[in-house]
């Protein structure tokens, strides 16, 4: 008589490569979220550079002696909503009166010549 089915060795042996696949995928998903997080401020700090680039054009367009906006407000965007900053979930702008990054969270903007920074340290990394 003849019996179906598997032995304990190949039950063990799929196991085996099953968890050496596993072991060889997980380390590609472990930082997603994180990447996720960067790539979400990345692309908020290029609407907010570009809102006030478009400011800044519009201003110089209408013969302004100062073009460069002395703040970012919300009616510069679209939607007149500022981008929110994903690792603290603000929308805050700061003038910049410290370098960026030292202290707080949402953005920090120079209006002395237009650039905009991630006010957080938990960006230290690019």
């Amino acid at each position: 008589m003849k019996r179906r089915g598997f032995t304990l060795i190949e039950l063990v042996m799929v196991i085996v490569i099953l968890g050496i696949l596993a072991a060889m995928v997980l380390p590609r998903f472990i930082d997603l979220q994180s990447k996720a997080r960067e790539s979400a401020s990345k692309g908020s700090l290029g609407a907010i550079r570009a809102a006030v680039a478009v400011t800044y054009a519009s201003n110089a367009a209408y013969g302004d002696t100062t073009p460069i906006p002395t703040n970012v407000t919300a009616d510069m965007f679209q939607d007149s909503t500022v981008p929110t900053e994903p690792i603290s979930s603000s929308t805050v702008i700061t003038l910049l009166t410290t370098p960026p990054g030292e202290t707080g969270s949402g953005w920090r903007y120079d209006s002395v010549n237009g650039r905009v920074w991630v006010n957080s340290s938990d960006y230290s990394t690019w």
